[in-house]
């Protein structure tokens, strides 16, 4: 290969990198305000409110963008004994550690920006980034409430990193591989068939109903949403590690936290809702409408996520490490073993 042709492939390496990526965020950054808006809507119809009325018209649908230009025209203000290059590198961790996420999860058979063979390795390691922003912003602050904020959410996402681990693993071991389209795939393949009609299956019915509770408890507690808001906890902590934000970095952890409640849903439609994938339909017609069925599996599980929160009270910081350590740990490391036993002998 000459000097110009290793230029020139070069060249479009990075061209279609980028590409890739400038899709990747405006497709997080576009799914963010519908769901910040379903679930101002659902909240209020499970709590018999009408909810978003005016911004928009009858239907409040433009609430999420008003707050957005509100957060816009607000002044960023950085505390006076502040660490201002940490304070002010915070939100960037967050979201940035939330839009690597949505690098590898597959909305068709070809539709993913990157397939990469250790797919879920590499999805469960970056997500985890996130943890270090947290920690910058509760630290930097120089507000006690934004300091146990910020170790509250470190001891919270540390102890929920293990069963979310051990339940993705237990995926990975049916599935044989860490691809994410490859889990996908291995749900396609048939397990029996009905005449002449191959019947597949999701894990969530084929033995994966223990990793998937565990996974979703997991999920919600990453997120620090209730009934696991303790990082946050307005009563105890005024407003955790977000307290001393405002304007533009408070709108990116706004951002940030329901940006990776779709990504994580994507990731438990694609772990154990078969993802993309459903029966009878080629590749190619797989492609076109993947990224609608995926989305669709992704927004039950965004709907349970919203539910959860409109129906349970906050635990106390006890009982959540007490749920995480003596429960979900000890259940996901026994499921890993019935998984790993039925996979070696059946």
């Amino acid at each position: 290969m000459t000097v110009a042709e290793l230029n020139l492939t070069t060249g479009y390496f990075w061209l279609d990198t980028v590409i890739k990526v400038a899709i990747a965020l405006g497709f997080m950054m576009t799914l963010a305000l519908p769901v910040i808006y379903a679930e101002l809507k659902v909240m209020a119809h499970m709590q018999n409110r009408v909810g978003p009325y005016y911004a928009g018209g009858r239907f409040g649908w433009a609430q999420p963008i008003a707050d957005g230009l509100k957060f816009l025209q607000k002044e960023d203000l950085v505390p006076r004994d502040a660490d201002a290059a940490v304070y002010k590198a915070a939100p960037a961790v967050v979201v940035m550690a939330t839009f690597a996420v949505f690098i590898v999860i597959p909305l068709g058979p070809q539709v993913v920006v990157r397939d990469m063979d250790i797919g879920i390795f590499y999805l469960l390691a970056i997500s985890s980034i996130g943890v270090l922003g947290v920690l910058m912003a509760g630290w930097s602050s120089a507000n006690k409430y934004s300091l146990i904020g910020g170790l509250r959410a470190a001891g919270q996402l540390i102890a929920y990193e293990l069963p979310l681990i051990l339940a993705a693993l237990a995926v990975v071991i049916q599935a044989g591989t860490m691809s994410l389209v490859g889990i996908v795939e291995a749900q396609g393949e048939p397990l029996f068939t009905i005449g002449s009609v191959p019947i597949s299956l999701p894990y969530l019915l084929t033995g994966q109903i223990v990793s998937f509770v565990i996974f979703v408890i997991a999920m919600v507690a990453e997120l620090s949403r209730i009934p696991f808001d303790m990082p946050f906890a307005e009563s105890e902590l005024t407003m955790g590690y977000v307290t001393e934000y405002s304007g533009i970095r408070f709108a990116m952890f706004f951002l940030g936290e329901y940006a990776s409640l779709i990504a994580l849903s994507l990731v438990v439609a694609t772990l154990f809702l078969g993802g993309y994938w459903i029966p009878v339909i080629p590749d190619d017609w797989l492609n076109l409408i993947g990224p609608m069925v995926v989305m669709g599996k992704a927004s039950l599980v965004i709907f349970f996520v919203l539910w959860i929160r409109s129906t349970f009270p906050r635990l106390r910081e006890d009982q959540l490490q007490t749920m995480a350590w003596h429960w979900l740990i000890p259940l996901a490391l026994v499921n890993l073993l019935v998984i790993s036993f039925v996979k070696v002998v059946v």
